[in-house]
């Protein structure tokens, strides 16, 4: 007889069973921080819970401010505060930073070039719940903002040393949060993370994979399962998707391996177009294949049947290596 998995759909985990993972990386991280800097203050729009800033509640209760469902009254008070000179983290679900705070995260906060950053949980296909929570044009709609920093994490260890370098970083950033029980990947990889940097994490000779997000996590474990077809894949982590690094990743992309780029985000708008104009203006003539999500709302379900169906899981990302080589 089949046990049914139970699991909430808004907080449920694309690391796979049995990974090494860390519990609120964010939410320690901030602490961390504001530990060793008392000008940091964290808010949020009723998601404590759901953006880890539960974590830093209960650390500063008086540095901790709860703004309930108003999004734009809660990046209008971050400015604020910035402008007194604390450093605020503002979190909320990135469908509601991105779609319903824009003009008042644009005036408010990047136009006067403040220290507010923005936290955004649910990034891309990370829950089930359909085009209300999906944030799948978020980095598109971002990515207009002038001043505004990207950051699209991979994993713990990404995060954990993102956040002292976002809040000592003097304007507006942007941060793709993962929360719960996030896997830890990049330690294996002599990895440290640098605010505006790209990382080869991996050499390869025959492909290359530039990847941002929980696709770096996804890359690696299909660099790992192509050995077995004796294909040597390469991997370039890209965490700052603005400003971007187009020195390290071209670098890498001027040569005949076959190269892909894979993001957690509509094929519009996000890292492969990023990529792709940087290869423009810099005369880099060669194909660039993305894995990246469709330009369509996407369905509800259960995350690994998601990915699996748009082609963000690891047996995809071979499948789609294979038939191109």
């Amino acid at each position: 007889m089949s046990t049914k998995l139970r699991t909430s759909a808004m907080i449920a985990s694309f690391a796979d069973p049995g990974q090494k993972t860390t519990p609120a990386p964010f939410g320690h991280a901030l602490v961390k921080a504001a530990q060793a800097d008392d000008r940091i203050v964290g808010l949020t729009a009723d998601l404590g819970k759901y953006t880890d800033m539960h974590i830093f509640a209960q650390a500063f209760p008086e540095r901790f401010f709860q703004m309930g469902m108003a999004e734009q009254l809660l990046f209008g008070a971050a400015a604020g505060m910035a402008e007194t000179g604390l450093i605020p983290f503002a979190s909320t679900y990135s469908v509601f930073a991105a779609r319903r705070a824009y003009d008042f995260i644009c005036l408010d906060v990047a136009e006067p070039g403040l220290n507010v950053n923005i936290v955004g949980g649910l990034p891309g296909l990370t829950t089930g719940y359909g085009p209300s929570h999906q944030a799948t044009e978020d980095v598109a709609i971002f990515r207009g903002m002038p001043g505004l920093t990207i950051v699209d994490p991979c994993d713990s260890v990404d995060i954990e040393q993102a956040v002292p370098q976002l809040a000592e970083h003097a304007g507006p950033t942007y941060l793709r949060l993962l929360r719960g029980n996030v896997p830890t990947v990049l330690d294996e990889y002599g990895y440290t993370f640098e605010l505006g940097k790209a990382k080869v994490v991996r050499p390869g000779n025959d492909v290359v994979f530039v990847s941002s997000g929980l696709m770096t996590m996804r890359a690696l474990l299909a660099a790992e399962e192509l050995t077995a077809h004796n294909v040597d894949a390469a991997v370039v982590h890209a965490p700052t998707l603005k400003p971007f690094d187009a020195e390290t990743v071209l670098r890498e992309l001027d040569s005949d391996r076959l190269a892909l780029t894979l993001e957690n985000h509509t094929v519009v708008g996000g890292l492969f177009e990023t990529v792709a104009s940087a290869m423009v203006q810099r005369g880099v003539g060669r194909q660039v294949t993305p894995i990246a999500l469709p330009d369509e709302f996407l369905a509800a379900g259960a995350l690994p049947t998601l990915h699996d169906r748009y082609g963000l899981s690891t047996r995809r990302i071979v499948a789609s290596v294979l038939e191109r080589l």
